[in-house]
């Protein structure tokens, strides 16, 4: 386990590896691998755990009952999962977890993290404290995403998720979590429909791409 790694982690920032090898004993801490496209969580599972991302990548993803499916959020390395639901016992999950690439996910039981523990970690209120500022970062995504899916047009919705991927690396030329497939579904729009869409921006020059990397090289 690399516990210099997760004590970058915005859930136990401000701890020692050394603490935070001594809390992933209080939490109960379970490591699991999963393949590319398996369904970590499925919707109306009920977890007692919350997934803190490790390796690879999650895809939050909203499936309808006719089967179109929209992303909701992607969790990279060292970012967190489920946490919501995880705090809230018995309560349903409304979406689907899913494994984006292969993914090494570390479950941590959240019933251990909101009570206190029997070694009484002197970090534990500090985690505690970590949790509510990621759980609060995480609606602010879904917030964003809102904003990237109310444009009426699949140009107004490509230009509002560019400009805010730039703008949050500080960089005209970044790369994004999603093949085309997936950013369709992030958007809400037919994948085809997208591609098309992305060689009309191509050609006016507004911006170049291969695969998942962009360049934003003019205003609209």
């Amino acid at each position: 386990m690399d516990f210099l790694f997760l004590s970058q982690t915005a859930l136990f920032r401000g701890c020692s590896p050394r603490e935070t090898a001594d809390m992933l004993q209080c939490l109960r801490a379970e490591r699991r691998v999963y393949e590319k496209d398996r369904v970590i969580c499925h919707a109306g599972d009920t977890v007692e755990a919350l997934g803190l991302v490790l390796s690879g990548g999650v895809n939050i993803e909203s499936v309808d009952v006719w089967g179109s499916r929209s992303i909701l959020g992607h969790v990279g390395p060292g970012q967190v999962f489920a946490e919501t639901y995880a705090c809230l016992p018995g309560e349903p999950l409304m979406v689907d977890a899913v494994a984006a690439q292969r993914t090494e996910v570390l479950f941590l039981n959240t019933a251990r993290l909101l009570r206190t523990c029997p070694s009484a970690c002197a970090h534990h209120a500090a985690l505690i404290r970590n949790l509510l500022a990621v759980t609060s970062q995480k609606n602010l995504a879904l917030s964003r995403r809102i904003f990237h899916t109310s444009p009426k047009t699949i140009r107004g919705r490509l230009l509002s998720y560019l400009s805010a991927q730039a703008l949050r690396e500080n960089s005209r030329s970044f790369a994004i979590p999603f093949d085309r497939q997936q950013l369709a579904d992030y958007l809400g729009v037919d994948r085809s429909a997208l591609s098309a869409e992305l060689g009309r921006m191509r050609a006016e020059g507004l911006i170049r791409f291969r695969k998942n990397e962009f360049e934003l090289l003019r205003e609209p």
